[in-house]
């Protein structure tokens, strides 16, 4: 095999292997009448993440279906491979959360941090993003 087709076939399974865990399906629900969901939806669409969403008026509804307490509550929850996406989580959180598989409910940003993906702003806000539990309880899964 020349240089050429090797440096291709490795490419493409680099590319194979990122795809094998952004293209997972990505269930969003959100409010019909917010951008900022939709900003993030978008964000999600531009890693490579495919999306379904489901525009609803019972957010409060599927919040509680899933688990999400108030306390990690924002404007917008997903589901992939068995967890829960709480709010403007970053894809290479999703992406980390796939890689590793923690025993966890989801991960949330809870509120709506200026900066964080669907959020953009003039500033950037700290903010950060956390695992959480059927309970409740929660913790530090990465700083912004």
């Amino acid at each position: 095999m020349n240089t050429l087709a090797k440096l291709i076939a490795t490419g493409l399974l680099s590319l194979a292997a990122t795809v094998g865990v952004a293209g997972e399906l990505i269930t969003v629900y959100k409010s019909p009448t917010c951008g900022c969901c939709g900003a993030w939806v978008e964000h999600l669409k531009a890693n490579g993440f495919e999306v379904q969403t489901h525009n609803t008026d019972r957010m409060d509804q599927v919040k509680q279906s899933l688990g999400v307490k108030p306390q990690h509550a924002s404007c917008h929850t997903a589901e992939i491979s068995g967890y829960v996406i709480e709010g403007h989580v970053p894809a290479d959180e999703i992406r980390r959360l796939l890689r590793e598989k923690p025993a966890v409910a989801g991960l949330t940003v809870p509120g709506m941090p200026i900066g964080a993906p669907g959020m953009e702003g003039a500033r950037q806000d700290p903010y950060q993003v956390l695992t959480f539990d059927r309970e409740g309880n929660s913790a530090v899964f990465a700083d912004y």
